[in-house]
C-alpha cells in the first residue's frame, strides 16, 4: 500500500502522508495546550464515547489513557495542521497503524470513525490529490461517520457521488477505500 500511495503522490506531500505525522510548532507561545487538543479530540464523537476513550496527538503521543478501546485525536495526519479531530474504534486504529507503516490492511469486522466536526475538502477519488482545482471530485463533509468493512462486495451498491444525498464511497478505487455516512447537507462547490 505504501508504494502504491507514493506513487500517486511524487513529491507532493511526499513522506508527510502518514497518519502520525509530527506537527511542529513554531513558536511555544504559538502552541496548543494538551487540554485544548484533548477538548477538541473528544468533540469527534457522542460524549459517552469521548469521555472514555484514549486521547493521542497526531505524531502518537497519548495525552490521556482512557478506559474504552476508542482512540480520539485532535486533528487528522493526513493533512499536516489539520484540526479536524476523529474517535476511533479498533478497526480503525489498525487501518492508520497500516497506512502509517505502509502495509496491506483487512478486516473482518465492520470498523467505525466519528468525526462529527466534520473533515477538511478532499478529492473523493484520489487520496493523494492536492489541488482542488485538478477537475476531481472534491467534497468537504460537515459530521459524518465512516465505517470500514470486510469486503467491497458488501458495498457495491453504494454511490461513489458524496453529492447524490446519503452514505457513499470515498477513494473506492484505492486500498484506503472507506464508506461515508454524512449527517447534514452538503453543498457541491465542483
Amino acid at each position: 500500500m505504501w508504494n502504491y500511495l507514493k506513487a500517486k503522490r511524487k513529491g507532493a506531500i511526499g513522506a508527510s502522508v502518514v497518519f502520525f505525522v509530527a506537527a511542529g510548532v513554531a513558536s511555544s507561545a504559538l502552541a496548543e495546550s494538551n487540554e485544548e487538543k484533548i477538548a477538541r479530540a473528544m468533540s469527534a464523537a457522542p460524549l459517552d464515547i469521548s469521555e472514555n476513550a484514549t486521547i493521542m496527538d497526531v505524531d502518537g503521543t497519548i495525552l490521556r489513557e482512557g478506559s474504552n478501546e476508542w482512540v480520539c485525536l485532535p486533528g487528522v495526519g493526513l493533512i499536516p495542521g489539520d484540526k479536524h479531530p476523529m474517535c476511533n474504534d479498533p478497526v480503525w486504529m489498525r487501518w492508520m497503524a497500516a497506512v502509517a507503516s505502509g502495509s496491506e490492511f483487512s478486516t473482518e469486522v465492520v470498523g467505525v470513525s466519528y468525526m462529527l466536526q466534520g473533515d477538511a475538502m478532499v478529492n473523493n477519488d484520489n487520496p493523494m490529490a492536492t489541488d482542488p482545482n485538478d477537475g476531481g471530485v472534491w467534497v468537504q463533509d460537515g459530521p459524518h461517520l465512516m465505517m470500514l468493512f470486510p469486503n467491497k462486495d458488501l458495498v457495491a451498491n453504494l454511490p461513489r457521488d458524496p453529492f447524490v444525498g446519503g452514505s457513499y464511497v470515498m477513494w473506492g478505487d484505492t486500498p484506503l477505500w472507506h464508506v461515508m455516512f454524512p449527517v447534514e447537507a452538503k453543498e457541491n462547490t465542483n
